[in-house]
């Protein structure tokens, strides 16, 4: 094999064995192809594509390219990826609900990207809680609570690790192929037998209509079907923010009034519909209705909080995370209403400003190095339609400090239109792929 040979044939849009694609990536892997030769095919792919059995074969050289687990268990193992989207915390309460429906759920997950957070920094707001966990404690906790939720280990689908900063820094993230595989081949390598992926939409997404949203779900479903996991995806709605919170502790508070019966809306509704489709495809239930019951049966019932409380206590969190959890929360020390300018109807929101509002008040990171602070955020957002009056709150800020609130209320007031007339209701589920 030569890597030179393989990044012309792409080149000139001729077809790339499946042999070749693997040592392709385990030269990603063991560093015996190098930065340079990594970006050409990074460029080579993105201009050129990747016919469907070729993406198959990338996806599953680069699962194959680190560890793949295997479980012997007396259940499914099944899972949910989201593509990424701003007060998306889902996972929260997925994870936990799909293992009271008796489902094993090693989920592993990442950290904010750009304006959208990470499911492992909102989690590590509860203090003493572990993403970071080998092989042998992910598959005790699994084990015993039904589900965890950690850090993909150096040893997880390594080379789409060394492909994915070559292509952060060469202008070929976008590129729907090396998306593609590089979402599979670490939900893969966990060893799934089901999954449902959530590709969203809209102003606090990544993929901005449905169209671009239509594309990549198509991508995702056909390769992780062709590959052997059953799939399914939901093109969701994110032209606001799923829950009312965006910031780490803030988005743990939102998926713990939903776990503990205190709260429904938008993300309780659209975690049934996830996870309603999670378990048909890990043959837990025989249509999405018959799921939907089962999903929202264990929230109402208290199963999936118990579960969630097994899951924070066995990833080193407090044991009594579940009944008490605001006490174990951080807090801001400035808090701050943002005062609506004028009356009128909340009629559009920029999702991704408002994210972005999170991560300068120190919510995320604008360099890799930065420190997350868990505390701050906005809560209390208000949805599109509400009606507000002049001065009446259209958020609460969470910040460290006095100048970073005051400059984040004028982020918060650019990025929600008041008008005159509600808009139209929008359909959080816009559309089903998969078979």
């Amino acid at each position: 094999m030569d890597a030179r040979a393989i990044i012309a044939r792409l080149r000139d849009r001729q077809r790339v064995d499946a042999d070749a694609l693997r040592w392709f990536a385990q030269g990603l892997s063991d560093r015996g192809v190098s930065d340079a030769q990594a970006g050409a095919f990074a460029m080579a792919v993105l201009l050129n594509g990747l016919d469907a059995a070729d993406r198959v074969a990338l996806t599953l050289a680069m699962r194959d390219s680190g560890d793949v687990l295997h479980w012997s268990l007396d259940r499914p193992v099944i899972d949910k990826h989201s593509t990424g989207g701003v007060g998306d915390c889902v996972s929260l309460v997925l994870a936990p609900a799909l293992a009271a429906c008796g489902a094993a759920v090693p989920m592993i997950s990442g950290r904010g990207l750009g304006h959208t957070g990470g499911t492992l920094d909102k989690l590590e707001a509860i203090p003493g809680f572990a993403t970071e966990l080998d092989e042998a404690r992910l598959r005790t906790v699994v084990t015993e609570a039904g589900c965890a939720i950690v850090a993909a280990s150096h040893r997880i689908a390594p080379a789409d690790k060394r492909l994915y900063a070559v292509r952060d820094v060469t202008a070929t993230v976008e590129s729907l192929d090396l998306i593609t595989a590089s979402i599979l081949s670490k939900k893969l390598a966990a060893g799934l037998q089901g999954l449902v992926l959530d590709v969203k939409t809209g102003s606090g997404a990544f993929m901005k209509t449905v169209e671009e949203a239509r594309a990549l779900a198509h991508a995702l479903v056909e390769t992780a079907n062709s590959a052997g996991c059953p799939t399914s995806a939901l093109i969701t709605d994110m032209t606001q923010p799923l829950a009312p919170a965006l910031g780490n502790a803030l988005e743990v508070a939102a998926a713990m009034r939903v776990l503990t019966g205190a709260a429904r809306g938008r993300l309780f509704d659209l975690s049934v519909a996830l996870g309603a489709e999670a378990l048909v495809q890990g043959g837990l239930a025989t249509d999405a209705t018959e799921g939907a019951a089962q999903v929202a049966q264990a929230i109402d019932t208290g199963a999936a909080a118990d579960t969630m409380g097994r899951m924070v206590a066995a990833q080193g969190g407090p044991l009594a995370f579940v009944g008490e959890w605001a006490r174990f929360l951080p807090e801001a020390p400035v808090i701050r209403e943002v005062p609506a300018p004028m009356a009128g109807h909340v009629t559009a929101m920029d999702g991704e400003a408002l994210g972005l509002a999170v991560v300068a008040l120190g919510g995320g990171r604008q360099v890799e190095t930065d420190r997350v602070d868990p505390a701050v955020g906005l809560s209390d957002v208000v949805s599109l339609g509400d009606r507000v009056d002049r001065g009446q709150p259209l958020a609460r800020i969470h910040a460290a400090r006095e100048d970073a609130a005051e400059a984040s209320l004028r982020a918060v007031q650019a990025a929600i239109t008041l008008g005159h007339g509600a808009p139209g209701d929008r359909p959080l589920v816009l559309e089903r792929v998969g078979p």
